[in-house]
């Protein structure tokens, strides 16, 4: 016999799969500090396959229970903004290293690594506030993690744009440019992609504080 509970759908069962894509996200971000790490014969990009196959199994999960559950734990469109958005990082990192494994020999001296950990941080920030939604919408946590979250975006583009200001005024090999400014495009993408996420957070919280 089912309980009403299981009938109406009232488990935390949303909050279970949203945590592990967040999770998901935060372990394509460490991938990437892994691969800017490795030397270009031994690089490989099995683990950011494997977070985003994670990624897109939980992005199905979640489609999935959303039809077939009654009630929910967050309003629908709620739950379905925030996978959408998670479901985004693991995309746009596996993109970067896609990109960067081709093009290794043609980027020359540009410092990702310190873009990546900022990237990194900002998936852990992310994560947090995602765990933080079962523990009963503390809108001061999430305020405050939310700000850091911005932070580290705000920063990240600083920096960013540092690195078109050199390439602008220094590269002059027309193929690195481009390649360049690829990269550059693509990282800037991914840590926008976790304060989109944050946002949406922060609209659930404020909704239901």
């Amino acid at each position: 016999m089912f309980s009403l509970q299981t009938i109406f759908g009232k488990g935390d069962k949303f909050y279970g799969l949203l945590e592990a894509s967040a999770e998901s996200a935060s372990a394509s971000a460490k991938a990437l500090i892994e691969l800017l790490s490795t030397p270009a014969t031994e690089q490989s990009l099995e683990k950011f396959k494997e977070a985003r196959r994670r990624e897109k199994d939980l992005f199905g999960q979640i489609s999935e229970e959303l039809v077939n559950t009654f009630v929910t734990v967050l309003e629908r469109e709620d739950i379905e903004a925030l996978s959408s958005a998670l479901y985004k990082i693991p995309k746009i990192v596996e993109k970067f290293a896609e990109r960067y494994t081709l093009a290794t020999s043609r980027i020359g001296n540009v410092d990702f690594k310190s873009r990546a950990a900022m990237l990194e941080q900002a998936c852990e920030v992310l994560e947090q506030m995602v765990g933080l939604l079962r523990k009963g919408m503390d809108l001061d946590k999430i305020k405050d993690l939310n700000d850091q979250l911005q932070a580290i975006e705000g920063e990240a583009d600083r920096q960013i744009l540092q690195l078109y200001r050199e390439v602008y005024e220094h590269e002059t090999d027309p193929i690195q440019y481009l390649v360049r400014v690829d990269l550059f495009e693509i990282l800037e993408k991914a840590i926008d992609r976790c304060r989109d996420a944050g946002n949406v957070v922060y609209h659930i919280i404020l909704k239901n504080s």
